[in-house]
């Protein structure tokens, strides 16, 4: 994964959240409703960001193993 696969994932969090929030959910079907809008957010920036850089976001790319070759360095 890499920082901009980190941040969407993050914002897509957010938006599930604060969308679950502002909602009041209180049952799966609301929560699962939250979910996928917050997806949504996430994914239409992403799908933005994609088409403004002509370039991919998501990646095959492995943060985790990136980071701990950092900290062996």
């Amino acid at each position: 994964m890499n920082d901009l696969e980190l941040i969407f994932s993050m914002l897509g969090d957010a938006s599930t959240t604060e969308t679950a929030k502002n909602r009041d959910t209180q049952e799966f079907h609301q929560n699962k409703k939250a979910a996928q809008d917050g997806g949504t957010v996430a994914g239409n920036a992403r799908e933005e960001l994609e088409q403004k850089s002509h370039k991919k976001v998501s990646t095959k790319q492995n943060y985790l193993t990136k980071l701990q070759a950092l900290l062996k360095g």
